[in-house]
């Protein structure tokens, strides 16, 4: 993103953004659930997986078909004639994406996380490659086009060769139609939440044109970076386990309030930090043309902890099979989202973001008592998760602060994001050790990470 930020322009990085907006929607369907369904199951037969394979397929070519018909369509509501021959060729990954979900959910129900990590990376690496040399080239938002789709050839491609697993021929079994149900529901839900949490981007670039919808991209793209890969990486490996244990609740209740303990203390300080350096990190990331992004960017910083919040119970939903209950949520919260920056979409992009976070963290509090709801974690015990890593990262932020306000003035915008970025963690991590008692904690999860599996993990890997 640094790179290609300076290759290209805010209308480049909206043209496609206008078109993602849109493919994102179908993109939820990619799916259709099923990777989840089969990981949260206790046992998936050869037949079954192999029948759910060529769900997906079935499922990719549809949708590829229906982005690719809807070209017209796209290009007529932004009035950009451009975006019709980019939306076919995006149009393209969902089919790839198709021939790769149960691969991935076969390495996923194995717990071969260090597999997927390392595709996921060469995934990134080759497409950003790609990008890149095409944006030296003069290619402009072709470039980008061809990031969308060479990431997930590059990953279809390494989990055929890391599984080395061919499907046989579909079978409608047993258990298939309750696997397609949870996977509906699953779907349903995260569509539900994606119109609810991009529907703004559609009215931006509609209303506020390609640059504006651009620098409000990057802007949002920035933030969503910790929470994403948090998700994506310790989500995986929680889901998997977590749905290991669904029968064994006091197992159960443990390993989430570390995990949960530990996504937020990672997150925390991230927030604050996007927050009060927003503009040094915008300067030294993406370039001076990008100055515009900085206001918006401190302005959903506070999305970056409700997220942390919420994605966790998202998967301890899932891993209990109460997906209706998550369902239930979005449809409740989704209309208050849309409302909240429809509202400030006559302020632009800074209006927008500033609603945006508002209902946001509005929501997130009623969230959490509906979501944990009859379950073995309760309210309180989320709130003592949260309570002592925010005391901690509002100590570090007036070390912070105070060392910006200092020598701030005195040095360049990368030195200076260095200075203040160490004293915030550093002080961070010092208060939340030292001094609230939560140094065994954490020192606990990084031995755990450092020593062998034990016959009872192993088990459940095996499970």
């Amino acid at each position: 993103m640094m790179v290609l930020a300076r290759l290209l322009s805010p209308r480049d990085f909206g043209l496609v953004g206008m078109v993602t907006a849109f493919t994102g929607v179908l993109g939820l369907f990619r799916d259709f659930g099923l990777s989840a369904a089969s990981v949260q199951r206790a046992s998936v037969t050869e037949a079954q997986t192999s029948t759910l394979f060529w769900i997906n397929v079935l499922v990719g070519g549809i949708l590829t078909v229906v982005a690719a018909t809807a070209a017209t369509v796209v290009a007529s509501f932004y009035r950009e004639p451009r975006l019709f021959w980019v939306t076919i060729v995006v149009a393209i990954g969902f089919l790839i994406n198709g021939a790769g979900v149960q691969h991935s959910a076969i390495l996923q129900r194995q717990m071969r996380f260090t597999a997927l990590a390392f595709i996921d990376i060469l995934s990134l690496i080759v497409s950003a490659v790609i990008a890149i040399g095409m944006a030296k080239l003069g290619y402009g938002y072709w470039a980008l086009v061809a990031m969308a789709v060479s990431l997930p050839l590059t990953g279809t491609l390494a989990l055929w060769l890391t599984t080395t697993w061919v499907p046989g021929p579909p079978h409608w079994g047993e258990g298939i139609r309750s696997m397609m149900r949870f996977g509906g529901t699953m779907t349903l839900n995260g569509l539900v939440m994606y119109v609810a949490s991009n529907f703004e981007k559609v009215l931006l670039g509609r209303f506020w044109g390609a640059e504006a919808i651009g620098i409000y991209g990057r802007a949002y793209q920035l933030v969503r970076i910790p929470t994403d890969n948090l998700n994506s990486a310790v989500g995986e490996v929680a889901f998997a386990a977590l749905s290991r244990l669904q029968n064994d609740p006091d197992r159960l209740k443990r390993y989430f309030l570390k995990g949960y303990s530990l996504v937020v203390a990672l997150t925390l300080p991230i927030t604050i930090a996007c927050a009060l350096f927003a503009d040094d990190l915008i300067l030294v990331l993406l370039g001076p043309k990008w100055k515009n992004t900085a206001a918006i960017f401190r302005l959903l910083a506070p999305t970056i902890l409700v997220y942390a919040i919420a994605n966790p119970l998202g998967w301890l939903l899932n891993s209990l099979g109460l997906v209706g209950r998550g369902l239930r949520i979005s449809l409740a919260f989704a209309p208050f989202i849309i409302v909240g920056y429809a509202i400030g979409l006559p302020y632009g992009p800074n209006g927008v973001a500033l609603a945006y976070s508002a209902v946001m963290i509005l929501w997130v509090v009623p969230f959490v008592a509906w979501a944990v709801r009859g379950t073995v974690i309760s309210a309180w015990e989320i709130l003592m998760a949260l309570i002592r890593p925010l005391g901690s990262v509002i100590v570090a932020a007036g070390f912070a602060y105070t060392v910006r306000y200092l020598c701030g003035p005195t040095l360049p915008a990368a030195p200076r994001l260095i200075l203040e970025g160490s004293v915030l963690f550093v002080a961070y991590i010092a208060v939340l050790l030292l001094a609230t008692g939560q140094r065994s904690i954490y020192i606990d999860i990084v031995r755990g990470m450092k020593r062998p599996l034990s016959a009872e993990e192993k088990s459940l890997a095996s499970a």
